[in-house]
């Protein structure tokens, strides 16, 4: 009966969002304020419609009703709760819901928060926004429905893809489709204020901070995604440009962009038309995205489905929407002329570099990412693009990006003087050459990854704290007065400095040791002293597993007692690697037991990673930033409060 009722509210949901489609752009066509009135009311009801949906299915899935087909295949009565409640989107059609859930809660969130939007921007912003709903509550319904019923439910289930039972897959998701999610927003905004022929600074301060959560709970779920990869896969790695990590990175790449370019709009009324784009090509690529992770075009251990009719349905949205979309931005083209000039040393031509740069950089990720396909569908040839080629094609644009960012920041609006502008960063460049100097004294390797990392990494944190001691006055008086977003933006690029000093680090001096070890033999990798002390079975909850104890020292002294496992799932018959590691600021050690050897060994493998840790935590320093700029008082209070009026009626 609750199964029932989530398809009844699901269903429902799509009619409201048909009306919510219709209605309110209609009404700010004609001037109907009645009309235009009911885009809140129905975003709430629609919001509240799918979250009754998704409590339905996860009510199913907490309770093990096998009558639902969802359930059956991705549950099972053994699995610790944890992972039942996250089995709800560890499969197909119940990440769709949840994706469905998170777009009604920002068109929602819009109507709750938005109360100084002017009326007819408002309702066509949510208008688009149902759109959106429209299609992808159609998509479930019609393709992807989670509450199919068996009609002979099972005694028990075929459990949730051992892979995904982990606490980082657990949180990663949700994250990721906060932030693929989240640009709907930035997009909504972008049509409607095509649709009405306006864009101003006002429009800026308004998808300003739609944009900066999305970023934000990307950076997050990008985040976990690869700490996950790091400790679950046991490769030892922490990004290996896989096809879907790449098309969460794409949109990530474009919101930086969006976010950067959104200023410009707002401070100087500048580069209106390519913020318009920005906005309608960070959702494309959320859309790219999805298509990728669920169409079967690509094979990933992060893919949903194997369906190539869903894929086909997934690529008409993304051909109306965002065809739809470009074609009403060439055809309002005329409408968006810029009003701001500036020299070409100045804040806004940084900014403008930082936009091309990180679109650039996106393209190339693009290319590489669906250049196999291509080639194999126009070519008949069957290639594969992997990590040399990203590196090689992809690092000289952050680099570049990396060295005018600290500049670029510190500029004035409109006109600037570049000697007179680096006068405050030179400290932040010699602390950066002092650095580069010392990781290259400490290099073994004729490799300048670690120098240059490094170098680049401390410029960006110096150059955040000069930024923010110049703001601050003479002697740092207004230090703790600073607007929150100057924090924010400072922690933002810091983190970006840190991550740069932990991939830098990590890729240059990374040690690998692979081997076959017996029990009670001890061997030594980079100096230190691994004892496997004895290989033991182990039943888990819903696992049988094969553990090692292995003591670490290091001149004698016991460093750390790790337990790498390779585990059996019997239900899905499945194994998995989970890696030992023994965390630390500036180094992990890395461990994993293999397959048994005739010989009576093991195999063994094992890592030293310098500054692995801060890659994540570089992240987790982003995402602060993120947080720091929300909280802004200027976020709070009225966007634009002066300009609403002139804005609530304009020219048809």
């Amino acid at each position: 009966m609750i199964a029932e009722l989530g398809h009844f509210t699901l269903i429902l949901a799509l009619m409201i969002a048909t009306l919510q489609a219709v209605v309110p752009l209609v009404g700010a066509h004609k001037g109907w304020r009645g009309w235009m009135a009911m885009a809140g009311p129905a975003a709430s009801a629609q919001f509240l419609c799918i979250a009754v949906s998704f409590g339905a299915l996860t009510h199913a899935f907490v309770t093990s009703d096998f009558s639902l087909r969802l359930v059956t295949l991705n549950s099972h009565t053994l699995k610790p709760m944890l992972y039942k409640v996250s089995g709800v989107w560890g499969n197909h059609e119940g990440s769709m819901l949840l994706w469905v859930l998170i777009l009604a809660l920002f068109g929602a969130s819009a109507h709750w928060f938005g109360q100084s939007l002017p009326d007819r921007l408002k309702a066509r912003v949510l208008s688009v926004q149902a759109m959106i709903g429209v299609a992808f509550l159609a998509f479930i319904l019609f393709t992807s429905n989670p509450f199919l019923r068996l009609a002979e439910p099972p005694f028990d289930g075929q459990d949730l893809n051992p892979l995904l039972q982990d606490p980082g897959l657990a949180f990663h998701p949700p994250f990721l489709y906060l932030g693929y999610v989240g640009l709907s927003m930035a997009f909504s905004f972008a049509v409607a204020a095509l649709i009405e022929g306006r864009v101003d600074a006002a429009w800026a301060r308004w998808v300003r901070p739609w944009t900066l959560a999305a970023w934000m709970f990307l950076t997050v779920g990008i985040a976990l995604g690869s700490w996950w990869a790091y400790y679950e896969l046991g490769w030892g790695g922490f990004w290996f440009w896989d096809p879907v990590e790449n098309a969460s990175f794409m949109p990530w790449l474009i919101a930086a962009a969006l976010l950067h370019s959104a200023i410009v709009v707002e401070k100087r009324e500048a580069l209106k038309s390519w913020t318009i784009l920005l906005a309608i090509l960070a959702f494309g690529f959320s859309l790219i995205g999805t298509f990728i992770v669920r169409s079967g075009i690509i094979t990933s251990v992060h893919a949903f489905a194997n369906d190539p009719e869903r894929g086909i349905f997934i690529l008409a949205i993304l051909a109306v929407f965002i065809g739809g979309a470009l074609t009403l931005y060439a055809a309002r083209a005329g409408a968006m002329e810029a009003k701001g000039v500036f020299a070409m040393v100045s804040r806004e031509s940084a900014l403008v570099m930082n936009n091309v740069l990180l679109a650039v950089a996106a393209f190339v990720v693009f290319v590489g990412t669906l250049w196999p396909l291509i080639a194999e569908l126009a070519f008949d040839r069957k290639l594969s693009v992997g990590a040399p080629f990203f590196n090689q094609a992809f690092t000289p644009f952050m680099v570049i990006l990396a060295v005018i960012l600290p500049i670029g920041a510190i500029m004035p609006w409109k006109r600037a003087r570049i000697g007179r502008s680096l006068k405050p960063l030179y400290p932040a460049m010699i602390l950066a050459v002092a650095f580069g100097a010392l990781a290259f004294a400490m290099s073994t390797g004729g490799s300048a990854l670690a120098p240059v990392g490094v170098a680049l990494g401390v410029w960006l944190i110096a150059g955040a704290g000069a930024e923010l001691w110049q703001r601050a006055g003479r002697k740092g008086g207004r230090l703790a007065r600073l607007p929150r977003a100057d924090w924010g933006k400072a922690c933002a690029h810091s983190g970006l400095g840190i991550v740069f000093i932990g991939i830098a680090c990590l890729m240059a001096w990374d040690v690998e040791d692979i081997r076959v070890a017996k029990v009670g033999e001890t061997f030594d990798v980079a100096g230190y002293d691994i004892a496997l002390e004895k290989v033991e079975q182990v039943e888990g909850p819903n696992f049988l597993s094969t553990t090692a104890t292995m003591r670490v020292s290091r001149k004698g002294v016991e460093v750390a007692l790790l337990h790498p496992e390779k585990r059996v799932y019997p239900v899905a018959a499945m194994p998995t690697t989970e890696a030992a590691i023994s965390n630390g600021i500036w180094r992990d050690i890395y461990v994993v037991i293999g397959d048994p050897q005739n010989d009576g060994g093991w195999a063994v493998r094992t890592y030293i990673k310098p500054f692995a840790n801060w890659i994540w935590g570089g992240a987790i320093l982003m995402a602060l930033g993120g947080i720091l700029s929300l909280t802004d008082r200027r976020y709070r209070v009225a966007a634009g409060a002066r300009k609403a009026p002139a804005m609530a009626q304009p020219a048809e």
